[in-house]
């Protein structure tokens, strides 16, 4: 197993609340392996919304966009890719490439998701239902808001 983080590791990247890697409990046996994500535990909010992606062509570029609100767990269930953190101040990578580990993203971070391997799947288990006005899907408002503390 290995996870990265490209960039200075000392690079703190959500003004909230930083995002960081989670790494989720394992238990393995013969039969294989389990993780758990639970509420309280490695996440900090009650699951509202859960979706995956899967079958990504090459050059494929997901997210492009921030949230206000939102917190979100994104675990590369199978496969690697890479999600670009940027809070209108810092900026960082986050390479998922093993399903044990988890991105926690916070709000008031813009995110891009990018260079998914073959056969990727990736899954975001979140904390609020969809809602349209939670996003911000330019990246010059985003940028207004979050350096003024929005």
């Amino acid at each position: 197993m290995s996870s990265s983080v490209n960039g200075d590791a000392d690079v703190v990247v959500g003004r909230i609340e930083p995002c960081r890697v989670v790494e989720l409990p394992e238990i393995v046996d013969a039969r294989g392996s389990l993780c758990v994500v639970e509420s309280g535990k490695e996440i900090d909010f009650d699951v509202k919304r859960a979706y995956y992606m899967f079958g990504m062509p090459p050059g494929t570029r997901r997210g492009g966009h921030g949230h206000r609100r939102l917190r979100q767990l994104i675990i590369a269930v199978h496969g690697r890719f890479e999600v670009k953190v940027d809070d209108g101040f810092s900026t960082r990578t986050f390479v998922l490439d093993h399903p044990r580990l988890g991105l926690y993203m916070t709000p008031m971070v813009w995110r891009d998701m990018v260079d998914f391997t073959p056969g990727t799947v990736g899954l975001w288990l979140v904390s609020e239902p969809y809602d349209e006005s939670d996003y911000y899907r330019d990246y010059d408002e985003f940028l207004r808001d979050a350096r003024s503390g929005a």
